[in-house]
């Protein structure tokens, strides 16, 4: 038995040694490149003020290459430790000292100046934070896979509606006409009264820049030991930005330091005047209001519909059982009457907004999404703690409030619905 374990371990060595060795030559050549990033950021941050969009996005790229290739090399190691039966082995593997040494340690804890543009439960996140039990014996290590399982993500829609723009300064001013009387007409060649006058009424308008933010807790330890989940951290707290700021841009009410979306500063729908339906549906709902828009004088270019509204209007029959207009084997995108149609779970089911959105508002970008990572909190340092902190820096601008419509679906008779007739 001994001369065959013998032959096992000696068979199996050249093999999985050539493998270490180009997992370690490649991680090592994946940490110099993230240092080669790490200089370029601070040398931008002191000649720019802030690190370019280009090199935020090569950064990373580079942080996300490292800590995949540091997964490999810990299961490489943990790997061979249950061939070779070297149980100290499974406890501390090649790619788990890699990642300790000091070297790395310095890219990857950089304290308060480190930076990036990457929502958890606001909760320590420690050594001992997971929860469930481990396969791991002292015999056998479990096949532990490097990837975290997360929750699915919200499609975010409402920003890409809106006509964007940035800011430098706390605030922002703007001047919208409130009133213009037109008394424009024809006159003789020799008047003998003065020609007739107009008036033209402007307001100043101000909107102060609001601050979305979030934190949590982590030991200054699992961020060293665990690299990829300082990047999953950062990637799940700058989507609780995202997700607050796509609900507020269109559900927002203004109040205390909140900003006022788009459903609160919009114009409520009404039929307008001069229109006979009979039987009226969604979608002839959706059309009159963008006859009001069009009465207005400020034609719509889409709307804002629940995913669940739009599945019952694309699910509208005729009398034989036809679709009115949905073609279950095509393959055409999410458009009403012409305009294209954006699905948000952020809108309340039956409701609606119809609009000329990138000519009614505007987002102003004072600071983009940020992670900051800080031991200097309370009492981390002592307590080898650190906050990660994420928020963003934005105002939005509601120029012509008219040329944005909000309804319901709710007081409708005839719906749009399986089985239904369309108006």
């Amino acid at each position: 038995m001994q001369g065959t374990f013998g032959c096992l371990f000696l068979w199996a060595k050249p093999m999985n040694e050539n493998e270490y060795k180009q997992a370690v030559s490649d991680l090592t050549k994946a940490t110099e490149q993230v240092k080669a990033f790490a200089e370029t950021a601070k040398t931008e941050l002191k000649n720019l003020g802030e690190v370019t969009k280009e090199t935020k996005a090569s950064a990373d790229k580079a942080l996300t290459e490292m800590n995949v290739l540091a997964a490999r090399l810990t299961d490489l190691e943990q790997k061979g430790a249950r061939g070779h039966g070297h149980e100290q082995q499974a406890n501390l593997s090649i790619g788990q000292r890699f990642i300790q040494s000091d070297e790395v340690k310095s890219v990857m804890e950089r304290g308060s100046n480190w930076k990036g543009t990457l929502q958890i439960e606001v909760k320590n996140i420690t050594s001992a934070s997971s929860t469930g039990a481990s396969g791991t014996t002292g015999l056998v290590v479990a096949d532990r896979q490097p990837q975290i399982i997360q929750v699915p993500n919200r499609q975010l829609v409402i920003r890409d509606l809106l006509m964007p723009g940035n800011t430098s300064s706390g605030s922002i001013d703007y001047v919208q006409e409130t009133g213009f009387t037109n008394n424009a007409g024809f006159v003789a060649e020799n008047p003998s009264a003065p020609k007739p006058q107009s008036d033209i009424a402007f307001a100043l308008q101000n909107l102060p820049i609001r601050t979305v933010a979030h934190w949590v807790m982590a030991s200054k330890q699992i961020l060293a030991d665990a690299p990829m989940l300082q990047s999953y951290i950062d990637g799940r707290l700058r989507y609780g930005l995202a997700f607050k700021e796509d609900d507020a841009l269109l559900n927002g009410d203004g109040s205390g330091v909140s900003i006022k979306g788009l459903m609160a500063s919009s114009t409520a729908y009404k039929q307008p005047v001069g229109v006979l339906v009979k039987n009226e549906t969604m979608i002839d709902r959706l059309r009159l209001a963008m006859l009001q828009t069009t009465l207005a004088e400020y034609p719509a270019t889409g709307h804002i519909l629940n995913p669940t509204d739009w599945a019952s209007i694309t699910l509208t029959k005729d009398a034989q059982l036809r679709y009115v207009f949905a073609n279950p084997l095509g393959l055409n995108g999410a458009v009403l009457w012409g305009l294209p149609v954006a699905e948000s779970l952020a809108m309340g089911q039956g409701k609606f907004m119809t609009g000329a959105f990138r000519l009614a508002a505007q987002i102003f970008d004072r600071e983009d999404a940020t992670v900051t990572i800080s031991t200097e909190d309370r009492d981390n340092f002592v307590k080898n703690m650190v906050t990660v902190l994420a928020e963003e820096r934005l105002a939005l601008a509601i120029y012509r409030p008219e040329a944005l419509i909000n309804g319901s679906f709710s007081d409708l008779t005839t719906t749009a619905s399986t089985g239904g007739t369309g108006g």
